[in-house]
Parts: C-alpha cells; sequence; structure tokens
C-alpha cells in the first residue's frame, strides 16, 4: 500500500494504524464513527476520529482518487468553498483474489450537515430558497474559477448554517474538471444538470414527507437557473459611462458586488470614444474581508457572514463603552475587552454536552437573535447574559447534533453511506 499525504503530514500519522487492508466496509475500529446526516451514495463512505479529528473515507476507483485528491487540493489553495481533502491511500492489497480500490481521505467539515438534514431537522424556516441561494453562490463561484462541476446536486453539497443564512460547500469532485475559464456551454451544462438534479432531489423529499406542502419542486428547479443567471449577469456586466460618473459608478457596482457577498479582485477601466468601459474582476475565493478584520481583532476565526455579525455587536458595545467612560475607546482595546467580557462570557454559558450543536460563533449569533425576541416579548433590553441562559436552556438543547459516535452500539451501521 502506499499512502499520499498533504502538509501537515502529522494529522495523517494516527489514520495509518487503520485497517486499510481490509474493504472499508467490513472495517470495525473504535474509532469509527457514525455521523447523523448521511444519506444516499454510490460509494462506501466511513467517518473516523482520530487525535480529536473527524476524517471522511471512500472507497473510490484509483485514477478518480487521485484526480479528486488533486482538483480539491487545489481549490483548498484558492480558498474556495470545498471540503479539505487530506490524503489518498492507494494500491491496496487485492480481497479475496479481487483488487481494492483507493480511499480518499478528507476534513470532516465541522457543523456541517446534508440537503436532507437540513429539511427533516428544521435549521432554518426557509430551507428550500436557503439551499437553493447557496448552491447558486457556491456555483458561480467555481465556475468564476474555471472549474467545470459535470455533477451539481443538493446530494453533493454539504450545508453549514452562517448567521442565518446557509453557506455551501463542494462535497464531490469525481466529475470536475479545472481550465483557464468556462465557455457559456459548459456553465450551462453544470447549471441545466444541476436544475434536473435537485428538482429530482425535491421529488424524493416530497415523497418522504420532508417538503413543505407549499414548496413546488418543477418551480424551485426551474428558478435556480433564473438566479444563477441573475447572479452571474451581476457580477460579470461590463458598464459603460461618462468620466464625471467614473468616481461614484465604481463605488456603486463595487459595493453592490459587496453587498452579494463577494470581493472585487481587480478593476479594469478602458477609454473608449463612447465613453469609459468598466470591468470588473470579482475574486473567486469566499469573501474575507469581515473574517480577516474580527480576526486581527479577536483572534477568531468564523465565516463571513458571522464575522460580519460579530462585528456588529463589537461596534456596539465600543459604543456602549465610551458612553459608559466618558471617553473614546481605541478599537484594538474595545475588540479586546468585547472577546473577554462579552464573547467568551457568552460562550462559557455552553455546557460540553451541547458544544456540537452548532459553531461557537453561531451559537453567539442565535444568541444575540434570541435577545432580540426576549427583548421585544418584555418591551424593554434583557441583556445578553439573560439572553445566553435563556437560549441555552430552552433552545440549545433542541438542536440535533450534527455527530453523533455510536462505536459498539447494537443499531449502529456497518458503514455510513452519503454522497462524498
Amino acid at each position: 500500500m502506499r499512502f499520499i499525504f498533504r502538509p501537515p503530514a502529522a494529522h495523517a500519522a494516527g489514520l495509518v494504524s487503520l485497517p486499510w487492508e481490509q474493504p472499508l466496509e467490513d472495517w470495525v475500529d473504535d474509532r469509527i464513527l457514525e455521523v447523523a446526516h448521511r444519506g444516499i451514495s454510490r460509494h462506501v463512505v466511513r467517518f473516523v476520529e482520530v487525535d480529536g479529528l473527524v476524517y471522511a473515507l471512500k472507497e473510490i476507483d484509483e485514477r478518480l482518487a487521485r484526480r479528486e485528491y488533486r482538483l480539491l487540493g487545489e481549490l483548498e489553495a484558492m480558498g474556495m468553498p470545498a471540503v479539505s481533502v487530506l490524503g489518498v491511500c492507494v494500491e491496496r492489497p487485492s480481497s479475496d483474489g479481487v483488487p481494492q480500490d483507493a480511499v480518499l481521505v478528507t476534513r470532516f467539515l465541522d457543523y456541517s450537515m446534508s440537503y436532507r438534514y437540513v429539511f427533516s431537522h428544521g435549521h432554518t424556516s426557509r430551507p428550500t430558497d436557503q439551499l437553493v441561494d447557496a448552491m447558486v453562490e457556491l456555483l458561480v463561484r467555481l465556475h468564476l474559477a474555471g472549474l467545470f462541476w459535470g455533477d451539481c446536486s443538493l446530494s453533493n453539497t454539504l450545508f453549514r448554517p452562517d448567521a442565518g443564512s446557509i453557506a455551501a460547500y463542494l462535497v464531490d469532485a469525481e466529475t470536475a474538471e479545472m481550465h483557464q475559464a468556462l465557455s457559456d456551454g459548459q456553465r450551462r451544462f453544470d447549471i441545466d444538470y444541476a436544475a434536473e438534479r435537485v428538482g429530482g432531489e425535491l421529488f424524493d423529499l416530497q415523497h418522504g414527507g420532508l417538503l413543505p406542502a407549499d414548496v413546488d419542486p418543477v418551480e424551485i428547479a426551474a428558478e435556480l437557473p433564473r438566479r444563477y443567471n441573475a447572479l452571474w449577469e451581476e457580477l460579470t456586466r461590463e458598464e459603460r459611462f461618462q468620466p464625471d460618473e467614473q468616481r461614484f459608478r465604481v463605488a456603486e457596482r463595487v459595493n453592490r458586488i459587496n453587498e452579494l457577498g463577494f470581493d472585487v479582485d481587480e478593476i479594469e477601466l478602458i477609454t473608449t470614444p463612447d465613453g469609459t468601459l468598466l470591468r470588473v474582476h470579482t475574486r473567486v475565493a469566499e469573501a474575507g474581508r469581515h473574517r480577516d478584520q474580527l480576526f486581527a481583532l479577536t483572534g477568531l476565526q468564523v465565516t463571513e457572514n458571522q464575522a460580519r455579525r460579530l462585528l456588529n455587536d463589537l461596534v456596539s458595545y465600543r459604543g456602549y463603552l465610551e458612553q459608559k467612560e466618558g471617553r473614546p475607546v481605541p478599537e484594538t482595546v474595545a475588540a479586546h475587552r468585547w472577546r473577554s467580557e462579552v464573547y467568551d462570557r457568552v460562550m462559557a454559558f455552553v455546557p460540553e454536552s451541547l458544544a456540537d450543536r452548532l459553531a461557537p460563533a453561531e451559537v453567539f449569533h442565535e444568541i444575540l437573535e434570541h435577545r432580540w425576541f426576549l427583548s421585544e416579548r418584555a418591551g424593554k433590553d434583557v441583556g445578553t447574559t439573560a439572553a445566553a441562559r435563556s437560549y441555552v436552556t430552552r433552545i440549545l438543547p433542541r438542536t440535533p447534533s450534527t455527530l453523533t459516535v455510536l462505536p459498539g452500539e447494537d443499531d449502529a451501521p456497518a458503514a455510513v453511506s452519503r454522497r462524498a
């Protein structure tokens, strides 16, 4: 056998002792986990916990495994929303005279869910709209980067709560191809295929009684290309304007792109006889301005939407400090105090038994939402501390865990199946 792992290789050291010589479906090991949101898959997939980290192992044809390993590595280097690949085990010994496939190893995407899990556990009040919007944004980012997916569907996507919305991540790159740029035909194939698959998956949910009664799978499937085309046009269209309009028109366009959750990588202004031509090159990686700012101020690593919400609370707390103390408070000082006096204190209310329900920053966002709700009902500000106690006691325990450890239980399945 041969193991190929990406740095830091130390993360892979604990994986080497797993029974790689056996078919993945037959593995019996205390480190095997059961993931609650498993779905349907054409491959055998197992989840393991090693040294406090969780990995997904997928048994797949060696040629495809090597290809997916390379592509996922490229996407990670570009900062794209996709699962992080760790390595691949190839040249495994035959089992009963039958050559064995390779095993691709990816890191488990913390607090992520399959689309079926989102619908069945009520993680959002508008699951259909939010999942479709998240998938459209993911497709646009991939296409801007030159990635032809070839197998886009809800099943091949993982979703994670993101400050009241949902973020989507590519989890299957078997059929994907990286190009310098995609043709209109390649993009149309991806979006048409996605619409067909999403429609079928929604019909499947409807058959299982998981789809809201007012949701029409055909209508949603038709809406997906429309939303994709609208976003693509907004991000890539060229504009013409007169020189005296240049300053505010460029700022207006950049602000609009930022509002859509994207960052601008480069602005190109071309002088023509008819005026100035504006071309905006959108950054393909996940937007990160607020995320970087929050990390610099507080050391917290969160998603972009979560960072935006936490920064708003930090600004509010800074204003409170300045009013209370009657003096200006530097941003760095306010950030340090907010982290220790607000964020850390709030998160201390979350018991270890509930720590696997949502990402810490998402819990903080939910507590802020819960504070607003309680304050509206009480007719006064109830405060973050009271909201945290109420949320941890009444709301968080009802949020299902995204990862359940079931080693040795009688009803634990021999293998976890999902689209990976």
